[in-house]
């Protein structure tokens, strides 16, 4: 279900689509797992429209029954020429698409070369960034303690981050503490577990005990799903495999090379070894959690409240980005935008098979699934709580943690939802849910609890 509302569908709830308010959908109300969608609108002009009209109908119909009777009486048409009439929407459409100058338009944004980048990649070559007044270089980066570390010395403005580095970052875990903050998820799923051509026979985890795994980074969704995976499946992730960084662009080389067994890792790194024809995918995390996120666009708490300008402007773009990389049609003129060398450098058909779902498997399947990696900007503040648990579990974090302090603090889940709205999306009316990882459900006000329910951790 799109986020984008039209305030001229008298079927259309401008609000949300459950009994409960909360959710978009019955369906999503019984599965208490509301998932944002972004649909871009018939064009930029309309949708801008679309927004002010919005509000202008919220302000003169305050009850969604009373504008459905009147827009089915007169129609959408009439209704838009009334309201002219009384609120010059044209010219405010104007004004709002302008928005409030940009404090500082030249913008460095550093990136690591993988389809988790997506939309902070796209929105350079299709324009995103200049709609929004901005000139935005978008820097390849040859790995994420680069990027962090670019980042903190403000070489980049804004980066491309994993989404528990602006956590890690803010309590001082791998690095000097400094205020960091999430404003939007990048992506979520579109990672697998990869291995080695030569244990195809291997499909069991309890047959890798030994084994040799190569994760993005220590602070990494990555790092934590493949943790989660061996332990589910009996194995201690510290005892009974070996599990190192590897950059990803190096993933498939040292898979080839025999360096490693497997690994954890973002696209495009899986389909590329298949297509190398190195290794197979075992597992796409999706199949592990289905709409975890993974990567993030990220900045320093000085950047989003110093030039408040710039950060919006900035903050639009990823999102009016990521709403075009949802729709499955885009898709395949993202992967042709996204291939050059100076981006992914891929052949353009390894992202197409990564972006529409429909792929090679290694195994002499074709798989379908659409799903396999998705674009959802809003950073849910329970994704965060999770991820500190993780931390927490393997020792990263030691000590008492306040768990929603801290997330508030770094996931910008309020301000994003305040921003999408603005822009004429429909943001969830709550920053926490509930969700199940490999069957286990988390409750993000009970961390303690789930911690405490994993047999195999680091000891304390």
């Amino acid at each position: 279900m799109s986020i984008f509302d039209n305030p001229f569908d008298p079927d259309r709830n401008l609000r949300t689509g459950c009994s409960c308010g909360r959710h978009l959908s019955e369906a999503e109300h019984r599965n208490e797992a509301l998932a944002l969608r972004c649909e871009p609108a018939e064009s930029e002009d309309r949708r801008y429209e679309g927004v002010v009209a919005s509000a202008v109908m919220r302000a003169v119909f305050p009850q969604d029954a009373t504008r459905r009777a009147f827009l089915k009486s007169v129609g959408a048409s009439t209704a838009l020429a009334a309201l002219s009439q009384f609120f010059p929407i044209k010219a405010a459409t104007e004004v709002f698409a302008q928005g409030a100058a940009p404090e500082k338009k030249d913008l460095k944004v550093g990136f690591i070369p993988i389809t988790c980048a997506t939309p902070i990649i796209m929105a350079a070559p299709m324009g995103f960034y200049a709609k929004h007044g901005l000139n935005v270089e978008v820097i390849k980066t040859a790995g994420w303690a680069v990027i962090r570390d670019k980042t903190i010395n403000k070489e980049y403005d804004a980066a491309h981050m994993l989404s528990p580095m602006p956590l890690a970052i803010t309590m001082g875990v791998g690095s000097n503490p400094l205020p960091y903050t999430m404003p939007a998820v990048e992506n979520i799923n579109g990672q697998a577990i990869t291995l080695s051509i030569k244990h195809k026979d291997k499909r069991d985890p309890k047959d890798w005990k030994g084994f040799k795994f190569a994760v993005p980074f220590d602070y990494s969704m990555h790092n934590y799903l493949l943790r989660y995976y061996l332990a589910e499946h009996g194995l201690d992730p510290d005892v009974d495999v070996q599990i190192r960084a590897v950059p990803p662009p190096e993933m498939v080389a040292n898979l080839r090379a025999d360096n490693i067994d497997g690994f954890l890792g973002p696209d495009p790194m899986n389909q590329r070894a298949v297509y190398d024809g190195a290794g197979f995918i075992h597992i796409l995390t999706k199949d592990i959690w289905e709409g975890h996120p993974c990567c993030a666009f990220a900045a320093s708490k000085e950047f989003v409240t110093s030039m408040p300008n710039t950060y919006g402007a900035l903050l639009k773009s990823i999102i009016d980005a990521t709403a075009f990389a949802h729709k499955a049609e885009n898709r395949k003129q993202i992967a042709e935008a996204i291939a050059p060398a100076n981006y992914l450098n891929q052949p353009q058909i390894v992202l197409e098979q990564i972006l529409t779902g429909t792929f090679a498997d290694g195994l002499g399947n074709v798989v379908t699934q659409p799903g396999r990696v998705d674009f959802d900007p809003f950073p849910w503040q329970s994704f965060a709580v999770w991820i500190m648990t993780q931390m927490k579990r393997w020792g990263q974090i030691k000590g008492d943690v306040d768990y929603k302090a801290v997330a508030e603090q770094v996931y910008l889940a309020t301000d994003t939802g305040k921003l999408m709205a603005e822009m004429g999306l429909t943001p969830p009316t709550t920053t926490y849910k509930s969700f199940a990882v490999m069957g286990k459900t988390f409750d993000p006000a009970k961390p303690d609890d789930y911690l405490a329910s994993f047999k195999i951790r680091k000891a304390s």
